[in-house]
């Protein structure tokens, strides 16, 4: 089924064909000359869906990405950018590491600018799902009233459930942090927060019902690149309880970890048996509060009040 449903990835509107095979091979990022030559074979035909430049040396397109991705276009000692320059003849200028600007690729033909555009949109795309999440939008639900009722759901878990294997207080969710999660985010540099943010300001102004607006907000985003398409509609959640917290009190949904070199690392969790919180708490109330406001929330802060702090926000009241 994985040859007759290919993986899709939706890239400036336009879909791609992902080999599961190929991604499977890939196990570091030291080895993406390689993960490029299985991945890029489908990513060879022309699209005139990018803007293509005429100069009077021939023609010219560029790309925006944040500089922490530029690695993974120049390849290792340079040879994913050489490989796809002389594959297309074409010739790639990409920021020094650290400066924000524009990746550019000329050449003398439209249709080899096109394809390595086409090749440098499947690397960005392919690298930024391996970053951890840095953000996410979600609503708060930091009312008093849903606290207390929070706080009255873990004595109670504790009082009745505590036997159960890997249920204690660490696992708990700091009430103060409380939160409805719309979808999560790789947010790489200040404009791509930015446009998060702008992003965010225009779906308040096209978009009312709740379920709708959930909907539609993911929808802006997955189409944008900075969420990726796991369901077809949002399934609000709130996280009450969770293993991360363990040994991260600040620890918000799953999240990847990396060695300084870029290596992923593991880590088993201990498990908690929630049959019993799940038959004996399936009705709990919490309390009411209004969802006036979404909020763009940065993972691992604290703000003033003691929920995440929030880089961007929209109100509806």
């Amino acid at each position: 089924m994985e040859v007759l449903r290919p993986q899709l990835i939706r890239i400036d509107g336009r879909n791609y064909r992902k080999n599961p095979v190929q991604e499977q091979t890939y196990q570091r990022e030291e080895d993406e000359e390689d993960f490029y030559q299985g991945s890029m074979e489908c990513a060879d035909e022309p699209c005139d869906a990018y803007e293509v430049e005429q100069t009077p040396q021939g023609f010219r397109s560029t790309v925006r990405a944040p500089s922490l991705l530029y690695k993974h276009i120049v390849g290792r000692r340079g040879d994913t950018r050489k490989k796809i320059e002389m594959e297309t003849k074409t010739t790639i200028s990409i920021p020094k590491p650290g400066e924000d600007g524009e990746i550019v690729i000329t050449g003398q033909h439209r249709n080899g600018v096109i394809s390595a555009r086409t090749r440098i949109d499947v690397l960005l795309d392919t690298f930024r799902r391996k970053q951890p999440f840095t953000h996410f939008l979600a609503f708060f639900l930091n009312e008093v009233e849903v606290q207390e009722g929070f706080l009255r759901f873990q004595e109670e878990v504790l009082a009745k459930c505590s036997m159960d294997h890997g249920v204690d207080s660490s696992i708990f969710q700091n009430p103060k942090k409380l939160h409805l999660t719309i979808g999560m985010l790789v947010l790489l540099s200040e404009e791509e927060i930015q446009q998060t943010c702008e992003m965010l300001q225009q779906c308040k102004e096209e978009f009312i019902k709740l379920q709708e607006l959930v909907d539609r907000v993911l929808e802006r985003f997955q189409a944008s690149g900075l969420i990726v398409k796991e369901w077809n509609s949002v399934k609000l959640h709130a996280t009450v309880m969770n293993t991360l917290f363990r040994k991260d009190p600040n620890a918000e949904g799953r999240y990847n970890l990396y060695t300084a070199d870029g290596k992923y690392i593991f880590k088993e969790r201990e498990s908690f048996d929630g049959r019993n919180i799940l038959k004996l708490f399936e009705n709990f109330y919490f309390g009411s509060l209004k969802l006036n406001s979404i909020h763009i929330s940065q993972r691992f802060t604290i703000d003033s009040f003691g929920n995440y702090a929030s880089c961007g926000q929209i109100d509806f009241s």
